[in-house]
């Protein structure tokens, strides 16, 4: 199935019913009164998280959900039926933005986790429910409302403990697939991984944690270079970000050797091929996409540590980054790899039960989650705004063309 992060879909809720005007008759009470019933709520429309499901691809067929109405009130002090409320299946980790407001609606971030994004309207009164000591024969009813109606945009971020990050053929598909199942695409040329791609990494019984392996980026990235920026927020659920940074830098393997045409035209090229250059040039492109990624826990890692030159850059990279744990492995010979699960299974077991024992951290980590989303749907729109205005100027080119010939 092909893999789809986002989509815009219309969610419509059920209109409720409308109330009776009716009353009693019969032979032997020929004033009975009113007797007109309350129509039924409308339904609302609800995403439900589900682990079966990785991608939104499915909305793309079915873009539009409604509920269904609740049925009037009848005779009788009949209450209609309410209308049955749609479940509507959704990837776990999906960010739920009003199209309109730009607001987040919120997240689906649990699997069974339900989320309304549309109520159903509410029901309409029949002449029964305003009968009283003076007045005894009401002919007034109310309609039921109609149900929410909202465009909405839905955002998957792939729920991860580690996200790996670096350029394209840094060995991020390589070594996912060495610690974990996952079976990702892996090739000798620039941009193999074009979707995310996750690997549950066990390194005990009880011990596991997910990883995540996102397309590389290049420097330029925030300008449309390669890939650009889109997969970026697949990193922002991860707690650990591991800079994959390549053990001897060569053309095949850095931004240096990309064709203009793959990269972009405003895309910065180092000079030369420099690791630790090429690492700051990779973080300073996630940090202009959220400043919050600043407080995010990012270790170095060299890999392919079996070529010439390991040694000497797993030497520059921590003399240029003395604060952060630099390992190197290597996914042919496997060196390091144990140690290196170790090490982040260690980190990612103390960052839950931090999470779970410190409330003070729990709340700066939902703050970080919240500063993170807000930058997220802020370049989404962007995105999404210079694509339609991209697709405005083709579209006038094309017109242009037309009409000359």
């Amino acid at each position: 199935m092909q893999f789809v992060d986002e989509a815009v879909i219309e969610v419509q809720a059920g209109k409720g019913g409308n109330g009776c005007l009716s009353f009693h008759r019969a032979r032997n009470l020929p004033r009975g009164g009113p007797d007109g019933g309350n129509g039924g709520n409308g339904g609302s429309v609800r995403l439900v998280g589900d682990v079966a499901l990785n991608t939104l691809a499915d909305f793309r067929f079915t873009p539009r959900c409604r509920a269904e109405n609740g049925c009037h009130g009848g005779s009788s002090d009949k209450t209609g039926a309410d209308g049955r409320d749609l479940d509507v299946r959704v990837p776990v980790g999906t960010t739920v933005v009003d199209e309109e407001t730009r607001s987040i609606i919120g997240d689906v971030a649990v699997a069974g986790e339900t989320l309304i994004v549309a109520r159903g309207g509410a029901r309409g009164f029949g002449n029964a429910r305003f009968k009283s000591s003076t007045n005894r024969a009401p002919r007034r009813t109310t309609a039921g409302r109609l149900g929410e109606r909202r465009r909405l945009r839905l955002e998957l971020k792939v729920i991860a403990d580690v996200g790996l990050l670096g350029l394209p053929n840094a060995g991020k598909s390589t070594l996912i697939s060495r610690v974990s199942a996952s079976k990702p695409k892996i090739a000798d040329y620039p941009f193999t991984t074009l979707i995310p791609n996750l690997g549950v990494v066990r390194v005990d019984q009880d011990a596991s944690f997910v990883m995540a392996d996102v397309p590389g980026l290049v420097p330029g990235a925030s300008k449309g270079a390669g890939l650009g920026m889109r997969f970026l927020k697949h990193l922002s659920r991860a707690r650990l970000l591991l800079h994959l940074v390549h053990a001897a830098p060569i053309g095949s393997c850095d931004a240096t050797a990309l064709p203009p045409s793959s990269i972009g035209r405003d895309a910065q090229r180092p000079v030369e091929s420099d690791p630790v250059n090429n690492a700051r040039a990779i973080e300073a492109e996630l940090f202009a996409y959220s400043a919050a990624f600043r407080e995010r826990t990012i270790w170095m890692v060299v890999t392919k540590m079996d070529l010439p030159g390991g040694e000497a850059t797993l030497k520059q990279l921590r003399q240029a980054f003395p604060h952060r744990p630099c390992r190197g492995v290597s996914a042919i010979t496997g060196q390091g790899i144990d140690q290196l699960n170790a090490a982040v299974m260690a980190h990612v077991a103390e960052y839950r039960e931090r999470l779970r024992t410190d409330a003070a951290f729990a709340e700066r980590e939902r703050d970080f989650d919240r500063r993170v989303r807000s930058d997220v749907v802020e370049r989404e729109f962007a995105a999404a705004a210079e694509r339609r205005n991209a697709k405005d100027a083709t579209d006038d080119e094309v017109e242009v063309a037309y009409r000359r010939d």
